[in-house]
């Protein structure tokens, strides 16, 4: 068990939230095992008349190489406080740990393609990949209201999911070199 280190300020804690923090706290150390310590202050600041009571929940966590420190938004319920910044930290803390052995997140890079068809007035198009696949696409899936400046044969990066009725285009930018110079 990791040395738990827990102060209240203008807060009194009850055996239940003492107990939530205790246990939250063992399950961090669950998560990642090389955590020197943890210490979590529960507070309730000063609140002025026309605000509810809120209370305030930091977890600061030392790890070799680190120091993550959390703190969420004031929550009315205090173990409600609670959860959210244990959940936040055991989230940190899973980073922290994945970036630590190397593994890193990838994002896959938006495949290209082209308009191959166009339905200006039903809102829909298809687009074809660089290996002649066709890919069904609709208005809302062009960022930033694009959808009525595109032409057929305007290449375009495009992230595919699935649809209703097979392969569908999601987030489609057309590529700025695309617009002829005039």
């Amino acid at each position: 068990m990791l040395p738990l280190e827990l102060a209240a300020r203008n807060v009194v804690l009850g055996a239940a939230a003492e107990a939530e923090i205790r246990s939250r706290a063992f399950k961090l150390s669950t998560v990642y095992d090389r955590i020197t310590s943890c210490r979590v202050v529960v507070e309730m600041p000063h609140r002025h008349r026309e605000r509810r009571a809120a209370y305030v929940v930091c977890v600061d966590l030392t790890v070799p190489g680190g120091e993550l420190v959390i703190k969420r938004k004031p929550r009315e319920i205090l173990l409600t406080a609670i959860q959210d910044a244990f959940d936040a930290a055991e989230r940190r803390l899973r980073e922290f740990a994945r970036r630590k052995r190397g593994n890193v997140k990838k994002h896959d890079m938006p495949a290209l393609a082209s308009v191959k068809e166009l339905y200006p007035l039903a809102g829909y198009g298809f687009l074809e990949t660089a290996d002649g696949h066709s890919i069904y696409f609709d208005e809302r899936a062009v960022l930033n209201g694009g959808f009525p400046k595109l032409t057929v044969g305007t290449p375009v990066r495009y992230v595919e999911g699935v649809g209703e009725k097979g392969p569908q285009a999601s987030t489609i930018v057309p590529l700025k070199n695309s617009v002829p110079a005039e």
